[in-house]
């Protein structure tokens, strides 16, 4: 029988390392995960084998892409096709919340 979840992120074990907390929601044919992170934190140049969104809930980070450079603030989303890559540095904390799609 099809079902409807409610979750809470804080409900959710937060797993993390390298200055940001990640909670992860999985699902038949995307991810969603509310990520965390400190300011000062660098994420390298990597890239991903699948489409993914990031939603800018809350602070500042400045991103790094083939197309150029970017400030992202709150209220900003970003999408990557697969295999395009990215860097990023957290100019303050900020929240994410990054979808992946299967």
């Amino acid at each position: 029988m099809p079902r409807t979840d409610v979750i809470t992120w804080n409900d959710l074990p937060a797993t993390g390392g390298n200055g940001a907390e990640r909670r992860e929601i999985p699902g038949a044919g995307a991810s969603l995960k509310q990520i965390v992170i400190k300011a000062g934190t660098v994420a390298a140049r990597h890239s991903h084998d699948h489409e993914q969104f990031l939603l800018v809930l809350d602070g500042l980070a400045r991103l790094e892409t083939e197309e150029g450079t970017v400030e992202l603030r709150p209220g900003m989303v970003v999408r990557f096709d697969p295999q395009a890559w990215h860097a990023a540095e957290f100019l303050r904390d900020t929240v994410l919340v990054e979808v992946n799609l299967n």
